[in-house]
């Protein structure tokens, strides 16, 4: 398996079909949600067999990551996207997006 470096957090249906479309396409994904039952269905369902890596921590997510890392949030808009981007800003570093 390839590390990845694309990530994608939040697998709701909209997060888990970009995350398997992205897949489909050649590139490897990391994924993080922040329920870890999602995550953990979603790897042994619909991500079967496939070229994504599970994590379930944010910096575990983070580090799962080659550099430059490229991030996708799919959660709901408002507070919980300021949460998550609250929670990403001190693990990254210059050059991710």
């Amino acid at each position: 398996m390839t590390q990845p470096s694309f990530g994608l957090i939040g697998l709701a249906v909209m997060g888990e079909n970009l995350a398997l479309n992205v897949e489909r396409n050649g590139f490897p994904v990391a994924v993080f949600n922040r329920t870890a039952a999602v995550t953990q269905t979603f790897m042994e369902t619909r991500a079967k067999g496939k070229d994504f890596t599970a994590t379930y921590s944010i910096d575990e997510f983070v580090k799962a990551l080659a550099r430059p890392r490229k991030i996708l949030i799919m959660v709901k808009a408002g507070a919980p996207v300021d949460a998550v981007i609250n929670q990403l800003k001190p693990l990254l570093e210059p050059g991710d997006m």
